[in-house]
């Protein structure tokens, strides 16, 4: 018997960034939406822990214990006290490393692909604590849809969508270290004074009512400036897809993956070839939001 868990990608569509606190995380108002490119993580019974995985980049995947998706079968067996004998494969489908939360989202996956597998389950609000434990994407690669991440991004209250909106994400070539991107954000926040983190009154209501336009005007990523520092390849990409008819751009979370909000499915597959044509980008992926977090595919 297997279980498998389709789990989706995310975009920030505001990512607000306090200073950072004494203990190296940084207060966040994070507006989370769920996007339609998935991973797909498969439970089996196995003596002892391993993992696989297969898809585009999966050699970038690490397959030991740093794997979310392994820290996550070993938190939940030990939370229950039995053994974390499970083989879990991933198959992938949202960009690795580049910043729409693929390890959060398979941190999350096997952890509801073991709890159906070992027949726990567990209580959600108890899935919920150890996806916090795992990193502060996780949860809402659980949840799914809509939600404003505060904290450090793991405490989590739904958002109402009033439609179906419609992204392009480029995909660049190479990764962008999270830590690496929050670490140019405090060089270049030194001597500044960091506002505290807050949620766009009008983004939410642009998200609640379905307004591509306003929500277009309102996205924003206080992390954008630092990984275009990082990376100022990334500038490219995103006049690229404005100038191809996109009513936005931003880079989605750390990067370096950029999204781009556009007006409707046919505007999409246009940018999105107008992307991969330019040669700014790998490739580019069209997907819609909000979209379901972790279910349960069958067994």
């Amino acid at each position: 018997m297997s279980v498998t868990v389709r789990v989706p990608a995310k975009v920030n569509v505001q990512l607000a960034v306090g200073a950072a606190r004494p203990d190296g995380f940084h207060d966040l108002a994070n507006v989370f939406l769920a996007v339609s490119l998935y991973d797909e993580v498969t439970a089996a019974p196995a003596d002892g822990l391993t993992i696989t995985c297969e898809g585009p980049d999966a050699d970038k995947v690490p397959l030991d214990r740093t794997n979310l998706a392994a820290r996550a079968a070993e938190l939940l067996a030990a939370r229950h006290g039995i053994a974390p004998d499970v083989h879990l494969h991933i198959k992938k489908d949202i960009p690795v490393a580049g910043g729409m939360a693929g390890g959060s989202a398979d941190g999350a996956g096997a952890l509801l692909a073991c709890d159906a597998l070992w027949g726990l389950d567990t209580p959600r609000d108890v899935l919920l604590e150890i996806c916090a434990e795992l990193g502060s994407d996780v949860p809402f690669s659980l949840v799914g849809g809509a939600a404003l991440g505060t904290g450090r991004g793991e405490k989590l209250t739904e958002l109402p969508v009033g439609g179906t909106f419609h992204w392009v994400f480029a995909v660049a070539d190479g990764g962008l270290s999270t830590p690496a991107v929050y670490g140019e954000f405090d060089r270049l926040a030194e001597g500044v004074d960091v506002p505290e983190p807050a949620a766009s009154p009008a983004l939410l209501e642009a998200l609640a009512t379905g307004d591509t336009t306003a929500l277009a005007d309102g996205l924003a990523n206080d992390l954008q400036a630092p990984a275009l520092s990082l990376r100022p390849s990334l500038a490219a990409t995103l006049t690229a897809g404005t100038e191809a008819g996109a009513l936005a751009a931003l880079v989605s979370g750390s990067g370096p993956t950029t999204a781009f909000l556009v007006k409707d499915a046919e505007t999409a597959a246009a940018v999105a070839a107008a992307l991969t044509a330019s040669g700014t980008c790998r490739t580019a992926r069209v997907a819609t939001s909000p979209a379901p977090g972790a279910v349960v595919l069958g067994s």
